[in-house]
């Protein structure tokens, strides 16, 4: 079947950025073939030749131009005239493809627009199972105006042709955590309050907000990113075992542990970088924080009693992304080992920059002395790739095209994910000025947080 994509905002930063890079490497694959066509849309009155220049004085990635753009055609069009959507549903039509995906790279004010005009233009008829439209994070700034645009768009799709993307889902470390948990026997009876004594979830940045002050002004750490990447991190980390890995069934065990999340809002410390009111387009008395951390319990049988750390941040030390599980102690740990260092066990799944699994143990150090030392098993994923790592987008796009929506997001996840952090959101917190990340980790020590979960 003849495959179809088209992308609404493809002069954006998304596009040059992002997705030209990932379709340039699917077409290389040969995950796409000759007789598939992309489809870019936009309202700059470019030729293709116009567009393909402006193109690759953006793209930053090494390109086939010449064989992309075989692929290629722009059209020049206004997302509020239907009459554009008729013309490019007849183009479809006529070129003949009916296995279509639908991509809205763009601001979430457009969605109920293109949505509105993707439906009465049939260009998409609710209940075609050929056919897919597909959403950028952030989707919502809240709860109320998420449902807003869900009510929307469930007025002309049905929820199996919605495929809402958080990007995070397609890195390869995060995609592991399911194959770490259930492919190894030696995980599965101890990952449980028995043996965790608490679970770290770290999204550090080195960056600040840059040109995106007018987005982020309005969104907040808390927004950004624990109501998405971490809390998505957090529920492939703690959900149940599911009664199989087809994505329905994965998608209800994430929902049933994030609906047993409950946050300890005493523990709940904001920050703003020093320099960020000087950012273009964020309001001088801004109070939007740029770090966050907070702690949360899971209420279940599993869970119960283990803390769950999320810390994120801007104009930190390191650009970094872990998940680390803390073992406890043995209870006779000292009594053996009287050198040994407590709090030494721990898995450490890496997301980024570098990908890879390391597992630090306790070991007696080398030479005739009986001191007892920690040491690391460590799996380098991005090193053994040996640069074929595909970047999560590649992974999220071929998964589009194969109908496959495990690494996408289903409605209920972000309505409860929604729920979580506005209950947050609502709490009246101090903002704590920051110019380094030790900053912040004073403050949050001074809480009583113990050091070793960061």
């Amino acid at each position: 079947m003849k495959q179809a994509i088209v992308i609404f905002g493809s002069t954006g930063n998304l596009m040059y950025k992002k997705l030209i890079p990932a379709l340039d490497k699917l077409i290389k694959k040969e995950h796409l073939d000759e007789s598939s066509k992309i489809y870019c849309i936009a309202r700059k009155d470019f030729s293709l030749k116009d567009y393909i220049a402006d193109a690759k004085k953006q793209v930053t990635e090494e390109v086939n131009w010449e064989k992309l753009v075989t692929f290629l055609e722009y059209i020049v069009f206004d997302v509020n005239d239907i009459n554009d959507y008729l013309l490019l549903k007849n183009k479809i039509k006529a070129d003949g493809y009916t296995d279509l995906s639908i991509y809205l790279a763009v601001p979430p004010n457009l969605f109920p627009i293109i949505a509105k005009g993707v439906s009465e233009s049939k260009l998409i008829s609710k209940g075609e199972s050929e056919k897919r439209i597909v959403f950028e994070k952030p989707f919502g700034e809240n709860l109320n105006s998420a449902k807003k645009i869900n009510r929307e768009l469930w007025k002309y799709f049905d929820e199996k042709q919605i495929y809402r993307i958080d990007h995070y889902l397609g890195k390869e470390m995060i995609q592991n955590i399911l194959v770490v948990r259930f492919a190894n026997v030696v995980f599965n009876h101890i990952w449980n309050n028995s043996t965790i004594s608490s679970v770290s979830i770290l999204s550090k940045e080195k960056e600040g907000v840059m040109s995106r002050g007018g987005y982020y002004d309005k969104i907040g750490a808390l927004k950004d990113m624990l109501q998405s990447h971490l809390l998505q991190m957090a529920s492939l980390i703690a959900m149940d075992k599911p009664t199989s890995l087809d994505s329905e069934a994965i998608k209800d065990e994430k929902v049933k542990v994030l609906k047993d999340m409950i946050f300890s809002e005493k523990d709940l410390i904001v920050g703003q970088y020093k320099g960020y009111l000087e950012a273009e387009k964020v309001a001088k008395d801004s109070n939007t924080e740029t770090f966050v951390y907070a702690k949360a319990y899971i209420e279940n049988d599993t869970w119960k009693g283990v803390p769950f750390h999320f810390l994120s941040g801007k104009k930190l030390d390191e650009k970094l992304s872990e998940i680390i599980i803390h073992f406890k102690d043995d209870s006779a740990l000292k009594a053996y080992f009287p050198s040994a260092t407590k709090h030494q066990n721990k898995l450490i799944i890496r997301v980024a920059p570098k990908e890879g699994v390391q597992f630090q143990l306790n070991v007696k150090e080398p030479g005739l002395g009986e001191q007892t030392i920690p040491a690391s098993l460590d799996y380098c994923h991005s090193c053994d790739a040996l640069k074929n790592n595909p970047e999560s987008y590649e992974k999220l796009l071929l998964e589009l095209l194969n109908k496959n929506r495990t690494l996408f997001t289903r409605w209920d996840e972000i309505e409860t994910t929604w729920n979580l952090v506005d209950e947050l959101k609502s709490k009246d917190k101090k903002v704590h000025q920051y110019e380094t990340y030790q900053d912040m980790i004073k403050i949050i020590k001074s809480k009583g947080v113990d050091f070793y979960d960061f």
